[in-house]
C-alpha cells in the first residue's frame, strides 16, 4: 500500500510564494512520473506540472515561469515552488504518483489528500 502526504498549502497575498511538498511512503518497486494537479470548485482536476524520474518537466501554460517542480528520488518526494501567485491560482492542489507495484510490476496511480492554496487580491 502507498500513501502520499502533502504539506505547504496556506493563505498568501497576490505576488507571494508558497512551496508544496509531497512524500510517498509504503512498499513499491519504483516511482515513475510525479505530478501536481489542482482543482477549482465545481471543475475537473487539471494538471499543473509533472516531472519524470530523470528530471524532464512539463508545465501548464498558465504557470510557466512562475512555478518550479522538483523531486528527490532518494527521499521519494516531489515539490512545487510557486512564485508570483495570482488569485486564479486559488485551488486545492493534489500530488499524483505513477508507481510500479512490487507485486505484479504494473503501474498504478495514487493521489495525495489535497492541500488548499488561497491567494488573496
Amino acid at each position: 500500500q502507498v500513501q502520499l502526504v502533502e504539506s505547504g498549502g496556506g493563505l498568501v497575498q497576490a505576488g507571494g510564494s508558497l512551496r508544496l511538498s509531497c512524500a510517498a511512503s509504503g512498499s513499491f518497486f519504483r516511482i515513475n512520473v510525479l505530478g501536481w494537479y489542482r482543482q477549482y470548485p465545481g471543475k475537473e482536476r487539471e494538471l499543473v506540472a509533472d516531472i519524470t524520474r530523470g528530471g524532464s518537466t512539463y508545465y501548464a501554460e498558465s504557470v510557466k515561469g512562475r512555478f518550479t517542480i522538483s523531486r528527490d528520488n532518494a527521499k521519494n518526494t516531489v515539490n512545487l515552488q510557486m512564485n508570483n501567485l495570482k488569485p486564479e491560482d486559488t485551488a486545492v492542489y493534489y500530488c499524483n504518483a505513477a508507481i510500479i507495484s512490487g507485486m505484479d510490476f504494473t503501474t498504478r496511480y495514487y493521489w495525495g489528500q489535497g492541500t488548499q492554496v488561497t491567494v488573496s487580491s
